[in-house]
């Protein structure tokens, strides 16, 4: 698979710009001033079922808190909060089923958490994870973070935790804005991603959701191309899947890099042609997903960079099977290796996929 530009980007998120309205000027100074009238007080916050998060998101087995302004309000008296018109709209076309979704799944949680196995998490127990992490890794005011996609450490301030969103099953993804340590209007948006382990969060990986990009005088956030898994799931539980979604076989292969990785943060991969393991760093997950009908696998494409090297990239293969009912990798390969032609790093396959029955996994 050809390899994206390391510095692609694509703009995936709606901005709402709000229009301010300046005052009106004096039709006639003379003119009395009108009695000045206190304004009517702002309404309160509506309170919703499961503590404002989204009931959507909780039929979909996610949680993700909300201010409640967008709310339904069932025949039974009971409000009910959502993270946007979307979800609601979805929730609607099954209200019953999805309000029972909602309950089953706030119901397994709560008997996880009293069985003592995993902990009970909450949107503070993440936020404090998330400032632990920044803390620790914080050198001379500015958080160190390497960024596998530029090559290169970015050097930011810590702003603000903008929301944190939970799957079930999948672990926690608190979106943190930060700014460049030189630069204060040049922001990125930048995903965590915790997994529970009994009673601690453990962190997965860190990747960069939003990064700035110059217009005029200014700066902008723009959404990073391909986006991460987490991003992905819309309008089903992980744990009723009719078919295996693309974003859980990436979710299963990101794991196994996370889980993999080496003292240094690099995948050792073993060439199977020559013998050699292969120390790499991860740079992304290439979409689309793609599944062998007859054997039932899938596989993708993901970039990894040899440490220390600006253009030498090696295109892996992930495979992955869901033989014992849970998607597992069970083989990884070198499907292109660097080459360097004239002075110019080029990728060379070592094999295709020709003549196999293969469809793309939405």
């Amino acid at each position: 698979m050809t390899r994206a530009p390391i510095l692609s980007a694509a703009a995936a998120a709606l901005l709402l710009n709000l229009a301010a309205m300046g005052p009106l000027a004096a039709e006639d100074a003379a003119t009395p001033a009108a009695p000045a009238m206190t304004p009517a007080p702002s309404a309160a916050p509506a309170k919703g079922e499961f503590d404002n998060s989204c009931a959507m998101g909780l039929a979909d087995g996610q949680m993700v808190k909300t201010d409640c302004s967008v709310n339904w309000t069932a025949p039974d008296g009971k409000v009910y909060c959502f993270s946007s018109d979307k979800s609601k709209e979805t929730f609607l076309k099954n209200a019953e089923a999805n309000i029972k979704k909602a309950q089953d799944f706030v119901s397994a949680k709560k008997s996880a958490a009293a069985s003592g196995k995993t902990k009970d998490f909450t949107e503070d127990d993440v936020n404090t994870a998330v400032k632990k992490v920044v803390d620790e890794r914080t050198k001379d005011g500015a958080f160190v973070f390497r960024d596998p996609k530029l090559n290169a450490d970015l050097h930011l301030v810590f702003e603000q935790i903008k929301n944190v969103r939970g799957m079930h099953g999948y672990g926690w993804f608190p979106n943190v804005i930060f700014h460049d340590k030189d630069e204060p209007k040049k922001q990125y948006a930048i995903d965590f991603w915790f997994k529970p382990e009994g009673q601690d969060l453990k962190l997965m990986d860190i990747r960069v959701q939003k990064g700035p990009k110059q217009e005029g005088d200014s700066w902008v956030m723009i959404t990073r191309a391909p986006q991460a898994w987490w991003w992905l799931p819309a309008g089903e539980h992980p744990g009723d899947m009719e078919v295996t979604r693309a974003w859980q076989v990436m979710s299963a292969i990101h794991g196994y890099i996370a889980t993999h990785k080496d003292k240094d943060g690099n995948l050792p991969i073993k060439d199977d042609k020559t013998g050699e393991t292969l120390p790499l760093e991860f740079v992304e997950i290439h979409q689309p997903v793609r599944h062998l009908k007859k054997e039932g696998e899938y596989f993708a494409c993901t970039d990894f960079r040899k440490p220390g090297s600006q253009d030498e990239y090696y295109d892996i293969d992930f495979w992955v099977n869901q033989k014992t009912g849970k998607l597992e990798v069970d083989n990884v390969k070198v499907h292109k290796v660097p080459v360097q032609e004239d002075g110019v790093w080029t990728q060379v396959p070592r094999y295709t996929f020709d003549g196999m029955d293969i469809e793309e996994t939405n």
